[in-house]
């Protein structure tokens, strides 16, 4: 990740700007499951894994999130490897979540509309690289057919100025990252990097999904 950004103030990225007062298309629509039902996992990559990591722990339903590699080998899952973007891995977020309290659809609309900017490639804020790549890694045919359906379906309906640049790919193998990047933003609140790009994201996932939101 580059941090070389320091920055004092709290600022909202473009992308959320251009969203703020316009109601967000729901996705397909899907049923909650029965409550007691099995935890159910989501596998999200969207930039600097600190920032997905603090959006959706605040999620109401989640009831865990891990940061780690997905999209390349379990040798070659470290962070300084990766950080070559040789490796084919994303910065990605395992969300644990009760499928009777929040939806897959429903995380993936804030994954669209709160968590990161689905329209740069290869890119998030001031990190570049196929590690910070936009991409849904699905674990088995039902997540894999809402996250294309919503692409979709956010596409036709020209949400944002440009188009959706996320990748859906099935999940071969999720593999936590170091123990210092777990939880970095609860820990480093006051670092540059998490003032300037993440609390804000936060912020704006209290402000606009307030049923959601969870302290």
């Amino acid at each position: 990740m580059k941090r070389s950004l320091i920055v004092s103030t709290m600022i909202i990225p473009a992308f959320a700007l251009s969203l703020m007062g316009a109601a967000f298309p729901d996705p397909p629509a899907s049923p909650l499951a029965p409550a007691g039902a099995k935890k159910a996992i989501a596998v999200l990559a969207g930039g600097c894994f600190w920032g997905m990591q603090g959006v959706f722990e605040h999620v109401k339903g989640v009831a865990d999130t891990v940061v780690g590699y997905a999209g390349g080998e379990k040798k070659t899952a470290e962070y300084e490897t990766v950080s070559t973007g040789k490796t084919g891995h994303a910065e990605s977020l395992q969300v644990t979540y009760d499928p009777s309290v929040v939806t897959y659809g429903q995380l993936l609309k804030i994954y669209f509309s709160i968590a990161h900017d689905p329209t740069t490639l290869n890119r998030q804020h001031y990190d570049e690289g196929p590690q910070y790549r936009s991409e849904i890694f699905y674990g088995d045919d039902m997540q894999k057919t809402i996250a294309t359906q919503y692409i979709q379906q956010l596409n036709a309906a020209k949400v944002f100025k440009d188009p959706i640049v996320t990748k859906v790919e099935a999940l071969k193998g999720f593999y936590p990252a170091e123990a210092h990047h777990q939880h970095y933003l609860d820990r480093n609140p006051t670092d540059g990097y998490i003032v300037a790009m993440d609390l804000p994201l936060i912020a704006n996932l209290k402000k606009t999904y307030p049923d959601w939101y969870k302290k």
